[in-house]
């Protein structure tokens, strides 16, 4: 894909549904009695990888143009795979399906493509072990493929390291089928579309916040039966994300981007954007299935630098690609920081983003934990996405503003989870 810059971005456009909910609704769907009916599923390559793990175990899922039936066959419906289950490069997939994994009487496979065989295992394979799952990583590195056998479940507390919403969705749903009640609680909460869900479906599950400090607990406790949903995905802001920066950089926009899910878990983008100058106002709010929804306006803006760390970083971490994008476009110092997490996703995105910011002639410095980057101009470059979507579509935008042309090898990528990016945007100009 070949790029080049322009202005004027114009019009209204609509995301696809958000992929961690999309994720969840087959996953839910199929443990549960009856239909669930999910409307504005995104047909995104890793939520495909999720229908085509629980076809394996015997559930029939049917798709359809604009909705996608799922038909349950209760917590312990599940049948022992035909096949090794093949997550592609869905981390959230072989995460949270190890969580229910665990609690079956069959013995499993788990693999997926090079990259997500080479992310790490142990932060789920520790918990699940100490609630007495038999979970082991077939080639002993702590890594996928993972092989997984009947174990007799029970309730612990565990204390999370890390804000992670795959450690704890896969904690959560083990304890739907262990023994007692199971804790989790982590450093600061982490995306709860696992939580909100999950209380919709009939789940035995609570919150709660610390008093002295920013922890929060989770806490499930063992159900009869969850039971369908009719569930409307709303739009994901993580794929919305790119048009706010786009509105904001490219000059003489504005752009409505309709339907977004702003759960505060997932929202942190909208916050450093106000934190950087950006004009965003939104329109039409409303709470629908536990998730707050709004339309986003967005108009080009001039930008400064900020400061992006501390309880933030989990609310917004798939969204530093495009906010380091943004900030190469400030007046100004950015400063990301406390995002170790990007190392382990589809690529070290430290080192992904910060090598093409210095291919387009940014100055940036790499830190262990983030980035550094000093605003001003860019130029056209070929950008090594290393087939990581978010990078294709991150420096997509980046393309939008930089003197000369620029090229995204692999750009395919995008398919993982927005296969019509690139058509969105021909809506805009």
């Amino acid at each position: 894909m070949e790029l080049c810059s322009i202005t004027g971005l114009r019009g209204k456009v609509s995301v696809p549904g958000d992929k961690s909910i999309s994720h969840r609704c087959i996953m839910f769907g199929s443990i549960s009695e009856g239909i669930t009916e999910v409307h504005n599923f995104l047909k995104g390559a890793d939520c495909l990888a999720t229908i085509r793990c629980f076809r394996t175990m015997g559930i029939d899922i049917e798709e359809n143009d604009d909705t996608i039936i799922v038909h349950g066959k209760g917590l312990h419906g599940l049948s022992a795979p035909t096949d090794i289950l093949d997550a592609g490069n869905s981390g959230t997939t072989a995460r949270l399906l190890s969580g229910i994994l665990a609690g079956q009487t069959f013995e499993s496979k788990l693999s997926g493509d090079e990259s997500l065989n080479s992310r790490p295992m142990k932060r789920i394979m520790v918990p699940l072990t100490q609630m007495g799952a038999n979970i082991s990583s077939i080639l002993r590195n702590g890594c996928a493929p993972l092989y997984i056998s009947p174990g007799r479940l029970h309730g612990i507390h565990y204390d999370s390291p890390v804000a992670s919403a795959q450690v704890k969705s896969c904690i959560l749903l083990a304890g739907l089928y262990a023994e007692g009640t199971t804790f989790i609680t982590e450093p600061t909460l982490s995306r709860n579309h696992t939580e909100l869900m999950l209380k919709e479906f009939g789940a035995n599950i609570r919150s709660s916040h610390a008093l002295d400090s920013t922890k929060v607990t989770a806490s499930i406790s063992p159900c009869r039966e969850l039971y369908g949903q009719k569930i409307t995905v709303p739009g994901d802001i993580s794929s919305a994300a790119y048009f706010i920066a786009a509105g904001l950089i490219v000059p003489d926009s504005e752009i409505l981007i309709e339907n977004v899910g702003i759960n505060p878990t997932r929202a942190g983008i909208l916050k450093v954007c106000e934190d950087m100058g950006g004009d965003i106002t939104l329109l039409n709010e409303r709470i629908e299935g536990g998730e707050k929804i709004a339309d986003i306006l967005v108009r080009t803006s001039k930008l400064h630098g900020t400061t992006v760390e501390g309880d933030i970083i989990p609310t917004l971490i798939d969204e530093i690609p495009v906010i380091a994008v943004m900030a190469a476009m400030a007046e100004g110092t950015t400063v990301i920081k406390d995002a170790e997490e990007l190392k382990v996703k589809e690529t070290d995105r430290i080192e992904t983003v910060t090598d093409n910011l210095k291919a387009m002639g940014c100055d940036v410095t790499p830190a262990g934990d983030g980035m550094i980057i000093n605003g001003g101009r860019l130029q056209g470059a070929s950008i090594h996405t290393l087939l990581d979507h978010r990078i294709a579509m991150a420096f997509s935008i980046a393309a939008l503003v930089a003197e000369g042309n620029t090229k995204i090898l692999d750009s395919k990528c995008v398919d993982v989870s927005y296969p019509t990016f690139y058509d969105t945007f021909e809506q805009l100009l």
